[in-house]
């Protein structure tokens, strides 16, 4: 094994925040270390057009300077790309020319579980490489740069679409990302007192669903003097119904991995409650009680949708976010050096690096149900019937382990 004197780093996949943390974490120990640290552009597609560069970015003191950790998004910049399916059979080589062209020793790569297999494939093909946890949709096995970050907008647009929904009446539908994992839905709804989380990890009962908004909804009006009353939905665009199927919107197509490009499960809910205002007398009755009843105008309460899309990968990281990719991208740079490739890093703790197979690390993880009854218990709907919480309990001889 060779000695690590020049290394590459590059972000893949989806953007969000702590990226920046780790491009100047890893830079920052390879500077250290006397090992020179050159950004790969725009993911793997800069990684397979590598030979065609005539220079690369070496992330200097002052280069860092230029770009703030804080900031979400990566100064390394993104692509999608498959590396595995690029129709040209000598692909593997062309990536090991442009490695050589520059003298990399190895890569730094940060990326969720698609970057991650891409990952492994280069291990597999001979490159050196190292992997960094980072998806905002907290699906790997290990915590991963940028869920922070992307529960915490969530939770600030839940929170503050409330007031236009309280001021008109409205069941408010916020769509947010997470494929086939609900965790961002989970945590960011629950920090906004949301009223209902619809996961794909629970095929949601729309008649269920229906019956809390109804009865929610109602009760707020009612009790309001001024009759004034909201309802707010979260739903992960990953949905599914009763029946256990997906909702995509037709022709939406798929990305380079194969994954259907999942949109439109905030308006499908508004249909769906709708669907159900328009056949209930209770609430006609209702609205006109509450003198709210405008015939041919204004018979059931609307229901709106609303989808913040990238605002949620946008603008600032959190702190933790910082910090975590700060330690990660680091770390990564010490096992390079260590000889230690084909491995992702789950954190750092004290003195202690902590990494783990690749293979298992990007094995999709999802929302414990177990925790959902809790919430159940508080009051909040999952589109079934409620659970009552029933924990077990367990003394500590010791602190649990934490991030920080």
């Amino acid at each position: 094994m060779s000695e690590v004197r020049k290394i590459g780093v590059l972000t893949s996949g989806g953007d969000c925040g702590g990226l920046n943390a780790v491009l100047k974490g890893a830079a920052g120990m390879a500077c250290s270390e006397n090992i020179k640290c050159f950004v790969i552009p725009n993911g793997y597609a800069g990684l397979y057009n590598l030979v065609d560069f005539n220079e690369l970015t070496e992330l200097t003191a002052d280069r860092m300077d230029l770009f703030n950790a804080n900031s979400a998004g990566s100064e390394a910049g993104h692509s999608r790309v498959k590396v595995k399916n690029i129709k040209d059979e000598a692909k593997y080589e062309r990536i090991k020319k442009g490695l050589k062209k520059f003298d990399i020793d190895a890569l730094v790569i940060s990326g969720g579980d698609d970057s991650g297999s891409v990952m492994v494939d280069l291990h597999k093909n001979g490159i050196q490489c190292v992997h960094v946890p980072k998806t905002m949709d907290l699906d790997l096995q290990t915590y991963s740069v940028g869920g922070d970050s992307t529960i915490n907008k969530i939770a600030v647009y839940a929170d503050e679409l409330k007031t236009t929904g309280q001021t008109h009446n409205r069941v408010i539908v916020m769509e947010v990302f997470g494929r086939y994992a609900g965790h961002t839905a989970f945590r960011g709804g629950i920090a906004a007192d949301a009223d209902a989380i619809i996961i794909p990890e629970i095929p949601v009962d729309f008649d269920i669903l229906y019956e809390h908004v109804k009865e929610t909804l109602m009760r707020r009006i009612n009790s309001s003097d001024v009759n004034a009353g909201t309802y707010i939905i979260i739903v992960a665009e990953g949905l599914r119904d009763a029946s256990g199927s997906e909702i995509v919107e037709e022709g939406a197509g798929a990305d380079s991995f194969g994954h259907k490009k999942l949109a439109g499960a905030s308006k499908y809910v508004c249909q769906e409650i709708t669907k159900r205002f328009e056949k209930d007398d209770t609430i006609k009755n209702f609205m006109e009680k509450t003198h709210l009843f405008v015939k041919g105008m204004y018979e059931v309460p609307e229901v709106r949708s609303v989808t913040p899309g990238h605002l949620v990968r946008s603008g600032r990281s959190t702190a933790y976010d910082v910090n975590f990719g700060k330690e990660v991208g680091a770390a990564a740079v010490k096992l390079l050096k260590e000889g230690i490739f084909g491995v992702t890093l789950s954190g750092v703790k004290g003195n202690e690096i902590r990494y783990m197979p690749s293979e298992k690390a990007i094995e999709q993880r999802h929302v414990d149900l177990d925790q959902i009854s809790l919430f159940e218990q508080l009051g909040v709907c999952f589109g079934r019937k409620s659970e009552k919480f029933s924990p077990g309990f367990k003394e500590l001889d010791s602190a649990p382990e934490r991030y920080m």
